[in-house]
């Protein structure tokens, strides 16, 4: 059995709320750790060990000048599923860091943008064994309509809290 981390702790705790309030409870959680993800009004939709989901509503605040959800925005849901996912499977003597990020705009976004991040059990087995490392964390985001108007890789890395 691997060492839970404290979020994963937290998350877990929150699962046996019903599944509106469950949201709700963990996008406000979730906001007051990474305060910009308030600013964005990312709404995080699942949250477990294995996969994440999150939702950028296409409103005023985070529009571009043609209407859709803006790019930053877009990198921003993007980045903040890969990112939690990974947060959820390193125990607490350990820290994610983004190492890279690909994010190419291919088509008009239609709606809002949901953005799903998962990891396998190998990529989870290894995080919870090494004590550094890095991973490229499945994501996919799309439109209301179920087109993708972005396509992204995200590399994340982990290390040690306190270095030697």
């Amino acid at each position: 059995m691997h060492e839970t981390g404290r979020l994963r702790r937290l998350i877990d705790g929150l699962s046996k709320l019903p599944s509106p309030v469950r949201s709700e409870a963990i996008t406000a959680l979730m906001r007051s750790v990474v305060p910009f993800v308030g600013t964005a009004r990312v709404k995080i939709v699942e949250m477990t060990s294995e996969r994440v989901r999150v939702t950028v509503g296409n409103r005023r605040c985070v529009r571009n000048h043609i209407g859709g959800v803006h790019a930053a925005a877009m990198a921003l849901a993007a980045e903040t599923a890969t990112g939690f996912v990974v947060a959820m499977n390193l125990p607490d003597s350990r820290v994610p860091v983004i190492k890279s990020m690909q994010v190419q705009y291919k088509k008009r976004l239609k709606g809002a943008l949901h953005v799903d991040a998962w990891l396998t059990q190998e990529q989870r087995d290894e995080m919870a064994t090494q004590d550094k490392g890095e991973v490229t964390v499945g994501v996919r985001a799309h439109d209301d309509e179920g087109q993708e108007p972005v396509v992204c890789e995200m590399v994340w890395a982990w290390v040690p809290k306190k270095r030697p």
